[in-house]
């Protein structure tokens, strides 16, 4: 069974940090986090247990410190984020996503390939 992220902005900030570098005690966490978020021990103790609940983050005992790690794949969080989001905000349809991303900001030849790219790739497989 596939885990489903449904992270929220503050545990996608809490997650990069563990897909980054893990296992992580609480402590590195609050540390390699606070120039960015200024988090206290016990917020991001609190996103831990969430984020366990969630089946993201597991953990393990250290000495003298659990470790946490990523049960989540980034991979697979950002699927089920960007799905999420499509559906949402553009009813599943891919084509008023790409046609609001153009209007809004145009695409770039390199854009251009690398969509080619990935529709002819897309083309090839059975869904």
């Amino acid at each position: 069974m596939e885990k489903q992220s449904n992270l929220s902005a503050g545990e996608w900030k809490l997650m990069k940090q563990l897909w980054t570098r893990s296992p992580m005690t609480v402590r590195e966490l609050t540390d390699a986090m606070r120039e960015e978020t200024n988090w206290t021990r016990n917020t991001i103790i609190t996103m831990l247990s969430r984020l366990e609940a969630k089946g993201a983050v597991g953990c393990r005992q250290g000495e003298p410190a659990r470790r946490y790690y990523p049960l989540l794949e980034q991979k697979d969080a950002a699927r089920t984020e960007t799905k999420s989001f499509l559906d949402r905000v553009y009813g599943g349809r891919v084509g008023l996503m790409m046609s609001a991303m153009v209007e809004s900001r145009g695409l770039s030849e390199e854009d251009i390939a690398e969509l080619s790219a990935i529709l002819e790739q897309a083309g090839g497989t059975e869904r």
